[in-house]
């Protein structure tokens, strides 16, 4: 049997088995595939097939911009990245100043994320560098809470079970009274009252 366009029903089951096999693929994200339609064809059918393959052009060209949008937003991610990774370096400048000898001087607050990062990058470089001795110099520090203070003693002891000596010098009077007031305890730590004055008294000690 034929309808008035001359397709049988046998030949508009499989058309429109053909449009939705097209449309399952696309629901599986693939839109490449289009549905062959003639150009002059002006039957219900073949507006349908138009239809689908204008759908597919467009979920095609918006799934395009979709992807070129996540690269770009991939690469941003990634400077940002490097750029924290710059910035955390520059905020923990692990200097050797001696042979052995590595000085981190510590400026600005001192907070929990900052000090996990400070301290496994001191860390690292004290195995790393196979340091005998580590200088950490809070002289940029104004202020110094409990908190703080736990930070640096957890860090000194950390530093300690590597097999290296740990030396805090900077202490200015404002924070040495701070500690007094508070009750803290730093006698297991090594102070002085500068940085100089910490390495000269190293060289002296280890004889060179």
């Amino acid at each position: 049997m034929e309808d008035n366009n001359g397709m049988s029903d046998e030949q508009i089951l499989e058309s429109v088995a053909d449009a939705l096999l097209t449309l399952a693929n696309v629901g599986f994200g693939d839109y490449s595939t289009r549905l062959d339609v003639a150009t002059e064809d002006a039957t219900p059918l073949a507006s349908l097939y138009r239809g689908i393959n204008e759908m597919i052009e467009s979920l095609s060209t918006e799934q395009a911009k979709s992807k070129a949008y996540q690269a770009e937003l991939e690469d941003k991610l990634q400077t940002i990245e490097k750029q924290r990774a710059a910035i955390r370096e520059l905020s923990t400048p692990i200097m050797e100043v001696w042979d052995g000898v590595l000085c981190l001087p510590v400026v600005g607050v001192m907070d929990t994320m900052r000090s996990v990062e400070m301290t496994n990058s001191l860390l690292q470089t004290v195995v790393e560098k196979k340091t005998r001795c580590i200088i950490i110099d809070i002289t940029g520090i104004d202020v110094m809470d409990t908190r703080t203070v736990d930070h640096f003693m957890r860090m000194a002891r950390a530093v300690r079970l590597l097999g290296a000596q740990c030396v805090l010098t900077g202490i200015n009077p404002h924070i040495a009274q701070t500690v007094v007031h508070m009750g803290i305890d730093l006698s297991n730590i090594v102070t002085h009252r500068t940085l100089h004055e910490a390495l000269q008294r190293y060289v002296e000690s280890s004889g060179r």
